[in-house]
């Protein structure tokens, strides 16, 4: 492979897929039953909140801020992302085939690759250079050929692109959150905190989420029991049910990415009508306060359609019932 680069914006961890789309026929996606066959949605009231962040923390050039009042209506979000079963399932019924499988390659992070697939690895050129290309890498084989998810069937879905995330949406009669429904959801209730829990990372000394420990990004302590992943439902939900809405991985969202967010309504905002990236809320296991500090609420970061890291999944949405 050439040596790949990304943007001189670091995607908190996250780097886009810089080649073109390979030239293959259309992806056939079983049509979705009336009936959605995702378990586990948590049904919310919707409401007025206080949507974006001006933390000092913060990164004002992703558009974090300013703060404004956004009203979202009733809906229902699954409690936890999707894991690597049910991805499976929608796999073994249509034969879906995910970008990262089309390439041929996506993005895993230097220490989760093997020694012998390290060195084979191509580095990411730019500000982002932890990152390798490795042929074969997928959301069945996480870290490249070897690797599986056998022992991983509660973890989240890896590299898998918007695209697959919505093809996956279809088979399952489903859709992505907006990102203020997610926003919404991922606070729980509470009013302009940091985190789904509060203000304090750790409270008395308590991980509540899986992010980096340590020297980013060469040493992971791993104080949280993580290096890479957690299962779905590792650590205490927040007030609304919903797990690892901070950390463990970046999650897709419906809008286009916009910074200029005072454009948009003040009621189910849902970004413009179109764009060339598209909104991921989160954070994921590689976010750290030296380098990336967007495992907060009201942090937001971007990326291309067709792009896939071994830190990006999904969570999924629905329309009252």
């Amino acid at each position: 492979m050439a040596a790949m680069s990304t943007d001189e914006t670091p995607h908190c961890c996250a780097p886009t897929r810089p080649d073109a789309p390979p030239e293959q026929a259309p992806r056939p996606v079983a049509a979705a039953s009336g009936r959605p066959r995702f378990g586990g949605l948590v049904a919310l009231p919707g409401g007025t909140f206080r949507m974006g962040t001006d933390d000092p923390d913060g990164f004002p050039a992703d558009g974090e801020g300013p703060v404004r009042e956004v009203t979202v209506a009733p809906f229902r979000i699954s409690a936890t992302t999707v894991t690597n079963a049910q991805f499976a399932a929608f796999v073994r019924e249509t034969g879906f085939r995910t970008d990262a499988e089309r390439y041929g390659w996506s993005f895993v992070f230097h220490l989760l690759v093997p020694p012998a697939l390290r060195r084979s690895g191509t580095p990411v050129a730019g500000p982002a250079p932890w990152w390798l290309g490795i042929a074969g890498a997928s959301w069945q084989a996480p870290e490249g050929p070897g690797s599986d998810v056998s022992r991983r069937s509660n973890h989240p879905v890896v590299h898998v692109s918007y695209d697959d995330a919505v093809a996956y949406c279809g088979w399952a009669g489903v859709r992505l959150p907006t990102e203020a429904e997610w926003e919404y959801a991922a606070r729980g209730g509470l009013e302009a905190a940091r985190f789904p829990w509060g203000e304090e990372l750790t409270p008395r000394g308590q991980h509540r989420c899986n992010v980096w420990q340590g020297t980013f990004p060469t040493r992971n302590t791993e104080e949280d029991g993580y290096l890479g992943t957690a299962p779905v439902k590792s650590f205490r939900p927040n007030a609304f049910g919903l797990y690892n809405v901070s950390g463990n991985v970046w999650e897709w969202c419906a809008d286009w990415f916009t910074v200029d967010r005072a454009q948009l309504p003040d009621h189910d905002p849902i970004g413009p009508a179109e764009g060339t990236t598209r909104v991921i809320k989160g954070g994921s296991y590689l976010c750290h306060d030296s380098y990336c500090n967007r495992y907060r609420v009201g942090a937001r970061s971007n990326n291309t359609p067709d792009s896939s890291t071994g830190n990006m999944g999904f969570r999924v949405a629905a329309d009252p019932a």
